[in-house]
């Protein structure tokens, strides 16, 4: 005998003390469990249910209002897979289809910043591999505490060490995203990956156990204890030895190992060998085999003592929950198997059948001869307690709202307003982030067309039709925490804008929502208005959300972090070779901003960097206003009328002109009207300013006329400054040395 908690046992024990509270669970969601087996548990279905019913895994907090996102979704033709499938997959013409997704990694980047970001990326990997695709390139959303701060000094040379290592490993180009700071995080980093992967429409593969028969096969690396619980609060001591309290809470990443897997796995689907697959990440083989018999409406049938361990002391609990990597599992024809273990042993991938598909609709599990587990697969994958928490709006709303920044000192003249442009360059937060994002690999493959430094990262998907895609990430914690209705459409907005201005059409949407604890009504209220906005902004601008993640529980102590979605937008471009770059170029060429500037300074950078203020107001969103812009955007890079074009957001005008200068160190003269702090530093939405290719002024207007949207001629490229005339002129070498020192000065 084994001393296994065997299904029998658990039926005559039924008074056994279990420890599901230490395994997250509630006395209700205990007892639930029970009236759906007719019995308690056994260990190891505990174990199932207590990470398949995590916030992690159930969405039970959020579920109700992510439905908004399905029930509010625009018609999209282009939508292949979307909300409930591994990632989101729409189809971008040419018979080609994009598979993209966004995931956070927030706590065990804070326990083990290292292992913590590098497994966040291999785990996103693992999300677009297991619909069927190619990963082509990767992308990191990061906020930290102050950048001064010890703690961040400590988490994030680690963060961004974990993600250069692993996704260099692989092969996969890093091609953008988003470097934050804000006392907010202090103690709780936010780390959102997105990774995008490239497939043919025929090879969309999804997680689903079929056919009577079929064997279910695990492949990749052994399992160990690395990451036991990861997904819940499950303690490792729990159903562990007295060696149980030194496994660590933190998996580990084996990239070479994910890389080998990566190049199995399309070699499988090449041969037509595989019916059904599920990437181990979160809840490892508990949430492969209850995610794969659910979505196949069938039953499965799997002998534990098969699995390959690492450590010959887990337990079946402990099998169950490892967050080991680099791991899939797939369902295979009884006639493929030999071809299928063939594929693996040539790409050196260790391939084991655990089991195999039934008609039973039951989820059955054995250990050393025992049944441990039998329980009705949906019950876990899909049934899960779902909570309408309570929302309030928290009592010091309206005081933060009425904290209206106009009162502030703010600079006047030339030589004031000069000062507060380098100023603002210098600011962590707006500073060049080349110390971290020189640490990636942004080229390799040889298909990245725009990366770090532009509006949104562009890929070549096709090297004769010149076919790509565009992404980009953007969220504003600050305006998040002013208006979060206002803030996710703002952070939607931003995204959408900068895709556009590399002139792709702006397709689909995935998100990564990141909040405090859904138990404080405060926080959901917070929720609820950025699920809102979010889902009322993308059927407005007639873009799906797709998918994505939600990470509840950031926060330090009882302070939880500013509500802080991060909105990834998705755009095609029909031929890359007429992407639109940033930076000026061309000596002479007209400069024109687009949109309209009022006084918007709640949440800005300038008042959070001139005097630690956040509150007021955020900039009013416009959602038409927006893709008429991106309209004009879009058609002018088309019609190759653009030489340079950038949004503008954080910092403004004066922000959005500097990088103009500084990507290929020309210079600019402009002439602004009427106030000239407003001019400069406002961050009005729905704005972009442009370079317009010499000879093609008129054409430009006409377009710019035809969409409605407001133009404002500002000056000329040329020079070897940034001059606002009859105000102050500042050289680019200057504005070089603000922007490119901070980081290295902090951070070494």
């Amino acid at each position: 005998m084994s001393g296994a908690d065997t299904v029998g046992r658990a039926a005559a024990t039924p008074g056994q003390p279990q420890p599901y509270a230490e395994l997250g669970l509630t006395s209700e969601e205990y007892a639930r469990i029970g009236g759906v087996l007719g019995r308690r548990p056994t260990d190891a279905e505990l174990a199932i249910y207590s990470v398949m019913w995590s916030e992690h895994c159930s969405y039970k907090s959020s579920r109700v209002h992510l439905r908004q996102f399905a029930e509010s979704a625009p018609p999209s033709a282009a939508l292949l897979a979307g909300i409930g499938q591994n990632a989101g997959v729409v189809d971008i013409g040419q018979g080609y289809a994009v598979t993209f997704k966004v995931e956070s990694h927030n706590h065990p980047s804070y326990v083990e910043p290292f292992q913590g970001a590098a497994t966040g990326i291999g785990g996103i990997v693992r999300d677009i591999l297991a619909m069927g695709a190619r990963p082509v390139a990767v992308m990191d959303s990061l906020r930290f505490g102050p950048a001064d701060a010890p703690d961040t000094r400590r988490v994030l040379p680690g963060v961004v060490a974990g993600i250069s290592f692993y996704g260099n490993c692989l092969g996969l180009p890093n091609i953008g995203g988003e470097l934050a700071f804000d006392p907010c995080y202090r103690g709780n980093p936010l780390v959102n990956a997105l990774c995008v992967g490239v497939m043919r429409h025929e090879d969309l593969k999804l997680a689903a156990a079929r056919g009577t028969g079929n064997q279910v096969i695990l492949f990749g690396s052994r399992t160990g204890p690395d990451g036991i619980g990861g997904a819940s609060v499950l303690a490792s001591a729990t159903f562990g030895g007295s060696d149980a309290a030194k496994r660590p809470s933190v998996q580990v990443g084996d990239p070479f190992m994910e890389k080998l897997l990566i190049e199995c796995c399309l070699d499988l689907y090449a041969g037509g060998l595989v019916t059904g697959i599920q990437d181990l990440g979160a809840a490892g083989v508990a949430c492969a085999t209850t995610e794969l018999a659910a979505g196949g409406g069938s039953g499965m049938r799997v002998d534990l003592d098969v699995v390959p361990l690492r450590d010959p002391a887990l337990g079946p609990a402990e099998i169950l929950m490892s967050e080991s990597q680099e791991r899939m599992m797939a369902v295979v024809e009884p006639g493929d198997v030999d071809r299928f273990m063939d594929v693996c042993a040539r790409w050196g991938v260790l391939a084991t059948v655990i089991g195999e598909v039934t008609g039973t609709g039951r989820l059955e599990m054995t250990w050393r001869g025992e049944q441990v587990v039998d329980i009705p697969p949906a019950s876990a994958a899909d049934e899960g307690p779902v909570y309408q928490r309570p929302i309030q709006r928290p009592a010091g709303q309206d005081a933060l709202l009425a904290d209206d920044p106009a009162a502030l000192p703010r600079p006047e003249g030339g030589p004031e307003l000069r000062a507060a442009l380098l100023s603002l360059l210098a600011s962590p937060g707006l500073a060049d982030t080349a110390w971290v994002t020189e640490q990636y690999d942004r080229h390799v493959r040889g298909n990245t067309v725009l990366a770090m430094g532009q509006d949104a990262g562009v890929i070549r998907i096709d090297e004769q039709t010149g076919l790509g895609i565009a992404l980009a990430t953007d969220g504003n914690g600050r305006f998040g925490l002013l208006d979060p209705y206002a803030g996710a459409q703002l952070a939607l907005a931003e995204a959408y804008r900068n895709v556009a201005a590399t002139g792709a059409v702006p397709l689909a949407v995935t998100n990564g929502l990141n909040f405090g604890s859904p138990e404080d009504p405060g926080v959901m209220w917070q929720f609820s208005e950025a699920v809102r906005g979010l889902a009322d902004g993308c059927a407005a601008l007639g873009v799906p959300v797709t998918g994505g993640n939600v990470s509840f529980y950031n926060q330090t102590d009882e302070t939880p972090i500013h509500p802080t979605p991060v909105v990834g937008v998705l755009g095609v471009h029909a031929d890359v070779t007429r992407r639109v770059p940033v930076g000026l170029r061309t000596e002479g060429a007209p400069i024109v901003l687009l949109g309209r500037t009022a006084a918007e300074f709640g949440g800005s950078a300038w008042a959070q960097v001139a005097h630690g203020h956040c509150g007021g107001r955020p900039p009013q969103v416009d959602l038409g206003a927006e893709q008429a812009l991106a309209a004009v955007l879009t058609a002018a890079a088309a019609d190759g009328l653009l030489e340079a074009a950038h949004d503008l957001s954080e910092g403004g005008l004066a922000i959005a002109l500097a990088e103009c200068c500084l990507d290929q160190g020309l210079g600019c003269q402009v002439a602004l009207q009427g106030d000239l702090f407003t001019q400069l530093f406002s961050e009005s939405a729905a704005r972009a300013v442009v370079a317009v290719r010499p000879g093609s002024e008129r054409a430009f207007a006409a377009l710019a006329a035809r969409h409605g949207v407001p133009v404002q001629e500002l000056g000329v490229a040329g020079g070897d400054s940034l001059v606002v005339q009859g105000s102050f002129d500042i050289p680019v070498d200057e504005l070089a040395a603000a922007h490119t020192g901070t980081l290295p000065g902090i951070f070494g």
